[in-house]
């Protein structure tokens, strides 16, 4: 394990990832997405066993319940928020969030867009001293800010992959996150393979692609 890690300093120089940060992930995902074909949404999401459509509303899922988790007044320590989460079929994602599918491609991707909003608007508004419960560890908003953009450039991989649409978000969104989340990930290789690889999604040179991985959600001091 890294200095960095043990002390829960972020390494020296880093910038804290912030809301302006997530909604330029989440801006730059809807883009990509929008050139997905009609056809695409119910074929597989890369390695995923989920449909294009699914992961999409896992995706909005997942930053709807950290912004949920940043909300109560006393934000929960011991668990989630208890909203009501479940799959619509079998090996199906597990959500909160589910999108009409009546509304088909347009009004999925604004369910993502208007989770991804709202936590923009959470973060921007909750005091940086709030801490609040993730299975991975205890948050702050930065924290949960981080984890909503290492979510949003993973499954935007996912999504984009065998559809030959470009996406390859900036190198110091991944720096940032890398460091915020993954302290001990390679310093030395390009952010954006490192941090696939981080995620299970890729080897990265001689290292073989991870089986198991988690990040550390836990809140940084800066030098």
């Amino acid at each position: 394990m890294s200095s960095s890690a043990m002390t829960g300093r972020a390494p020296s120089g880093t910038s804290p990832v912030t809301a302006d940060d997530l909604a330029l992930a989440v801006r730059l995902a809807l883009a990509a997405l929008r050139e997905a074909p009609p056809a695409a949404w119910e074929e597989k999401a890369g390695s995923l066993e989920w449909d294009r459509w699914e992961t999409v509303e896992h995706l909005s899922d997942d930053l709807f319940a950290y912004a949920v988790q940043l909300g109560p007044a006393v934000p929960p320590m011991d668990g989630d928020v208890p909203f009501l989460w479940q799959s619509r079929r079998t090996g199906g994602p597990a959500n909160a969030i589910h999108a009409d599918r009546a509304a088909g491609p347009d009004g999925l991707l604004q369910v993502l867009d208007a989770s991804g909003a709202l936590l923009v608007a959470m973060v921007r508004t909750t005091p940086s001293s709030t801490r609040a419960h993730h299975v991975f560890g205890a948050s702050d908003p930065e924290g949960f800010a981080a984890m909503g953009i290492v979510e949003t450039l993973v499954h935007t991989y996912d999504l984009t992959r065998g559809l030959g649409l470009v996406w390859s978000p900036p190198a110091d969104l991944c720096a940032r996150v890398l460091a915020r989340l993954f302290p001990d990930a390679p310093e030395t290789t390009d952010p954006w393979p490192t941090l696939l690889w981080a995620t299970g999604r890729a080897a990265l040179g001689e290292r073989p692609r991870q089986t198991a991985w988690r990040w550390d959600g836990t809140p940084r001091t800066r030098a």
